[in-house]
């Protein structure tokens, strides 16, 4: 029987660091990974396809939602072909995965499944504000195990207390661990273990409505500093700007949360139908639209279209 871990945590909460610390407490056993991508493109599996195992990707929405959850079934059944020792799924950021354990729990659904529970990440700073304007902060949290406030090192004590006094609020025994870079150790499992069997009745399947997703592409002409300086000029209008871009200077990862443009060359490899889209993400009010229309003027030759 499959041991079954979902990971899940608003876009920029540190999802993929953590899976990648999270897989070296199974060393010697066979996994299989699950990893979920809300934009057109998967990003993060081109980034984990390194870590070893089998790794099959879903985009193009939340497996938790209607789009994409007969996909996730799918890839279930057939992970039974796979007789992994433990299979991790990496959940999209724009998840709502409040209906999971009601899928395990129907008999004979996956008998070669068992569920292990829910890791809930949560970035240190930025959590007030995400979890008052995304509904989906609230249902992540509601329907995981374990919550690990992640980015510690780069909050305040003042701005970590408001941040476990939601988490708190919201689910007041829930085991809490702090961390940085995504760092944890077997006593994550232990308190998995520990919770199993005392959790809520899940609340029904559902999409969150208040997000907006634009897909951008970017002409390879454009230069790393065009492409950063492009972001910047919208990014404080957005959740989460993603992608795999070819540059004037070589291929490049754009990963920006917040405020922080990051752009950063990459290596690795990258199917061609991935390169070249910036996925960004905002919430309902946000006028990321106008502002990303306003930035691209700047850039009339570098900007192919905004969909």
């Amino acid at each position: 029987m499959s041991k079954l871990y979902l990971i899940t945590g608003f876009l920029g909460a540190g999802k993929t660091t953590f899976l990648k610390n999270f897989i070296r407490l199974f060393p010697g056993q066979k996994l299989q990974l699950i990893v979920n991508e809300f934009g057109k493109e998967g990003v993060d599996g081109a980034l984990l396809s390194g870590l070893g195992g089998f790794l099959q990707e879903i985009s193009g929405g939340s497996v938790f939602c209607s789009c994409r959850f007969d996909q996730f079934e799918k890839v279930l059944a057939q992970s039974a072909q796979f007789q992994a020792d433990v299979i991790l799924v990496e959940a999209s950021g724009l998840s709502n995965p409040t209906g999971v354990r009601k899928l395990f729990s129907q008999e004979n659904r996956f008998p070669h499944i068992q569920y292990m529970g829910g890791i809930c990440l949560i970035d240190a700073l930025r959590f007030p504000k995400l979890y008052a304007t995304a509904r989906t902060c609230v249902k992540q949290l509601a329907s995981s195990d374990v919550a690990v406030v992640n980015k510690v090192d780069l909050a305040t004590e003042e701005q970590l207390e408001k941040t476990e006094s939601l988490i708190k609020g919201q689910r007041p025994g829930m085991p809490l661990l702090e961390t940085s870079f995504g760092r944890v150790d077997p006593s994550v499992l232990e308190l998995l273990a520990q919770t199993q069997g005392t959790h809520q009745d899940d609340m029904p399947l559902t999409a969150d409505l208040s997000i907006r997703k634009l897909n951008i592409k970017i002409s390879p002409t454009i230069s790393s500093y065009e492409l950063q300086k492009f972001i910047e000029m919208f990014l404080e209008d957005t959740f989460r700007v993603k992608g795999f871009i070819e540059t004037s200077d070589g291929l490049c990862f754009a990963d920006c949360v917040g405020n922080i443009a990051s752009i950063t060359p990459y290596s690795g490899e990258v199917s061609e139908e991935k390169k070249g889209w910036l996925t960004v993400l905002s919430g309902a009010g946000m006028p990321v639209r106008h502002s990303v229309t306003e930035a691209s003027k700047w850039y009339p030759n570098k900007i192919i279209s905004i969909d």
